[in-house]
């Protein structure tokens, strides 16, 4: 059995890895991500070269867009499985928010368990026509979703499940909030919402 500690740190990985592939996302985006692979790659028994392996701009764009996705789900498949392991009975859990959690994840880690390239809503009868909802965090209305094409609207989208996972970690499974290392300072701010990227132009004759 794995314990807390470890499904703790299996949490905060998945959160690293949706951060990583955010930012993969956003680089191919802004076409600053370098595409490049080794003149020749072997592993093993196994050898390719660059014109094997080597991305195409679109193909970056779209394989960025799925490696997000993904990622974004690995952080339900963690979550369900860490709350499993903390708390009993969490599907019937008399606390609103640790039962919401464990739904929403759940839910959400199915979807994406059946059908991970189109995954579609599969709702238990009980789970049905229900709100599983943490405030300020997410909330998912089941109403009338099962067998429906699976939409980041349905949730909140991928900070909601950010935002769920650092709930896990830290109001279920208590992990300990740490101060941040400093990150360093970017040379341009760029702001998103949604898929709408915004650079802000610097003054003219401002140093950069």
């Amino acid at each position: 059995m794995i314990d807390l500690a470890t499904h703790i740190n299996f949490l905060f990985a998945a959160e690293l890895q949706f951060r990583l592939a955010s930012a993969v996302r956003f680089a191919v985006t802004m076409d600053n991500q370098p595409l490049d692979f080794p003149i020749e790659w072997s592993h093993g028994r196994h050898k390719v070269s660059y014109k094997e392996v080597a991305l195409r701009k679109d193909q970056a764009d779209f394989a960025a867009w799925n490696m997000h996705r993904s990622a974004t789900f690995l952080m339900a498949v963690a979550m369900k499985d860490a709350i499993k392991a903390a708390v009993p009975d969490p599907k019937n859990a008399t606390n609103s928010g640790v039962q919401a959690a464990y739904q929403i994840s759940r839910l959400i880690r199915n979807a994406f368990a059946h059908s991970p390239f189109n995954p579609v809503w599969s709702i238990d009868p009980d789970c049905r026509n229900r709100v599983f909802e943490i405030r300020d965090v997410v909330s998912l209305d089941t109403t009338d979703q099962q067998g429906v094409a699976f939409n980041w609207r349905h949730y909140g989208g991928p900070l909601a499940m950010l935002r769920l996972c650092g709930y896990v970690r830290f109001e279920i499974l208590k992990d300990p909030k740490r101060t941040r290392q400093t990150i360093p300072i970017l040379k341009n701010n760029y702001y998103q919402q949604g898929s709408l990227i915004l650079e802000q132009i610097k003054k003219p004759g401002k140093k950069k």
